[in-house]
């Protein structure tokens, strides 16, 4: 996150002052606030759902098809069909990287 010193002391035209002068508290207050907002409206990271399908896993990990396929019958990636659709346990996904 950069904050612009414009966005910091819009009262101040010359940007060159700032080196010379003493921060106040009504200073620290304002950053304070920027920060704050800053932080609640900032895009926060979702965690994906717990069982994901296979298009799904291959979007996260960018693989094709066939290479998820290997994962599967070499037994590098568990799975559980339900139907006629494959799921992938998140949990699994995340100890495969890991290793």
């Amino acid at each position: 996150m950069n904050l612009h010193p414009k966005k910091l002391f819009p009262e101040t035209d010359n940007l060159e002052l700032l080196s010379h002068q003493v921060v106040t508290k009504k200073d620290l207050w304002h950053f304070a606030n920027l920060l704050l907002n800053e932080i609640k409206n900032s895009p926060r990271e979702e965690k994906p759902a717990q069982w994901l399908k296979s298009t799904e896993v291959r979007k996260l990990l960018k693989i094709s098809p066939g290479t998820l396929q290997n994962l599967r019958v070499n037994g590098t990636l568990n799975y559980k069909r339900i139907g006629g659709l494959i799921y992938h346990k998140y949990e699994d996904i995340q100890k495969m990287l890991d290793k």
